[in-house]
């Protein structure tokens, strides 16, 4: 399952999300199943993969929101993932790319991340401190 929002800023997912999900869905070739479930939110939240994944019995859910404005990133976005997203789940089950932006990580860095991020979280069947981020850019 994926999803975009806006959140806490809209010049991040008018900026860059776009461009992260067409890197994405490359990286991805045809192993596209976990992207095929996909919604537009307002406003949300990062819990807010929990509850819809566990509404729609996800696998794995995704989102990319826009993240609070800062003096010199204020269109920076990052991306949530979460192994089998369920109500109460903590940050502590979740990979985070953050600073994607044109002072952070490019739309390739970020999907080249995400992929093996999507890629390992399925075949471990797990997220977040018990996955490590090992890929290198």
């Amino acid at each position: 399952m994926l999803l975009v929002s806006e959140g806490l800023s809209a010049l991040a997912v008018e900026t860059h999300a776009a461009s992260v999900l067409r890197e994405l869905l490359l990286c991805c070739g045809r192993n596209r199943g976990s992207l095929l479930r996909f919604g537009l939110i307002r406003r949300a939240r990062v819990a807010l993969e929990d509850h819809l994944g566990e509404l729609l019995d996800a696998r794995l859910a995704l989102i990319l929101l826009g993240e609070r404005p800062g003096l010199s990133s204020p269109d920076s976005l990052s991306a949530y993932l979460v192994y089998t997203p369920r109500r109460g789940n903590t940050d502590a089950q979740r990979n985070c790319v953050s600073n994607i932006s044109a002072h952070g990580l490019s739309a390739k860095q970020a999907a080249a991340k995400l992929h093996w991020l999507l890629t390992e979280a399925r075949r471990r069947q797990v997220s977040g401190v018990e996955l490590k981020d090992t890929v290198s850019l």
